[in-house]
């Protein structure tokens, strides 16, 4: 499994509380929605993610979800 490192994100409140609605929506945890904006930020972005391990079976994110296609 890959290592899982906590950071401190300072984020205004009305922005939060819409991705939380999100996430709500898509049966995601907040956490787990943020990964999956940021995977596909990146992804849509052309960058590449430096894996040392395999991302978690779910990736982070509910079992039924998938990455977005383009």
């Amino acid at each position: 499994m890959s290592e899982r490192k906590s950071f401190l994100l300072r984020v205004d409140r009305d922005l939060l509380d819409a991705v939380q609605r999100w996430a709500n929506d898509d049966l995601r945890s907040l956490n787990g929605h943020i990964e999956f904006l940021l995977r596909d930020a990146l992804k849509r972005g052309g960058r590449k993610i430096k894996h040392t391990a395999p991302p978690p079976a779910d990736g982070g994110t509910a079992a039924h979800e998938s990455e977005p296609e383009e």
